[in-house]
């Protein structure tokens, strides 16, 4: 490429730009970001939900309060407390085209947290409170079937 001079004689100013610093730069970032992004989900992998026989399938979109074993709550992954839980589902109750609250607690919760969720779910006007859980494997249903026949 031969350099092309002005009239003058002087080298032309260079008024392009380089992007191949800049994609460097996304890219590193994109991977940083694809390696990073999986920790920033929701606090659900901390609670280890306790297995049931059977079931349907829960809608996320319902109000949503979880419970860890050390008793905190939150509701639909924002931090909540047992004596703001009634107002903030009666805050929700009126975008929600169901009233049903979905309730994702650890196996080592206590019952006694449980049954406070529930009453401010009834007390904020829900209907329906579903307690969620993990369906058993085929093969832990077969043995559960075959301890009961014997």
């Amino acid at each position: 490429m031969a350099i092309k001079l002005n009239a003058d004689g002087k080298k032309p100013v260079f008024n392009e730009i380089n992007i191949t610093p800049l994609t460097d730069i996304f890219l590193v970032l994109l991977i940083i970001m694809m390696v990073i992004a999986p920790s920033f989900q929701s606090l659900d992998k901390n609670i280890v939900i306790p297995e049931i026989n059977s079931g349907v399938s829960i809608e996320e979109k319902n109000a949503t309060v979880s419970l860890t074993k050390e008793g905190e709550m939150f509701l639909n992954g924002e931090r909540t407390d047992e004596e703001k839980l009634e107002g903030d589902l009666a805050a929700l109750i009126a975008n929600l085209d169901k009233k049903e609250v979905v309730v994702k607690a650890d196996e080592k919760a206590k019952s006694s947290d449980i049954m406070k969720i529930m009453r401010s779910a009834q007390n904020a006007g829900f209907e329906k409170l579903v307690v969620a859980g993990e369906p058993l494997s085929k093969k832990e249903q077969k043995e559960l079937k075959e301890n009961g026949e014997e």
